[in-house]
């Protein structure tokens, strides 16, 4: 099965062939592959989609490192194509993505710089946890300015 993989790998010549590693019965490869299916009409000139099962293929877990639940990752004229997303795990995306704007963001980002030759494109989105803690926090205060802005409002019409 890891042969006839790589085979396919090879013979998509003008598309990313985006590849979601895992188990079917998981939860979180059910989430992936709901994004990835609803996706692959939009995605179809730039990229092809396949989930492949890592009971299938062992001897494609240990080369690409296939220990978490849903890794997905990236291939062009077969060369690993890996994205920096600012986790520090440049090689595939480990966790389900819940948004199909950014899977189809990423994979466009992945074709247009695959097409130039990079071995490593960066992320149109930071996935960052520190990101998005700073995301959260930047919230909080923004609700607390918005409630400042309520008290005034309210203040000036009492005063008028």
């Amino acid at each position: 099965m890891g042969g006839l993989l790589i085979k396919q790998l090879s013979t998509e010549e003008d598309r990313v062939v985006v590849i979601r590693f895992g188990h079917d019965y998981n939860p979180e490869c059910m989430k992936q592959d709901d994004i990835l299916a609803s996706i692959a009409e939009k995605v179809k000139n730039m990229a092809v989609i396949y989930v492949v099962d890592i009971t299938e293929v062992p001897d494609l877990n240990s080369m690409y490192e296939l220990y978490d639940d849903c890794p997905t990752m990236f291939f062009y004229r077969n060369k690993h194509i890996m994205v920096d997303l600012g986790t520090g795990n440049n090689n595939k995306i480990n966790w389900a993505l819940t948004n199909k704007q950014d899977m189809i963001d990423i994979i466009e980002t992945v074709y247009k710089g695959a097409r130039k030759g990079k071995g490593l494109v960066n992320s149109p989105r930071d996935f960052s946890p520190q990101y998005k803690f700073l995301k959260k926090k930047k919230k909080k205060k923004n609700k607390k300015k918005q409630k400042k802005k309520i008290k005034k409002i309210k203040k000036k019409i009492k005063n008028n």
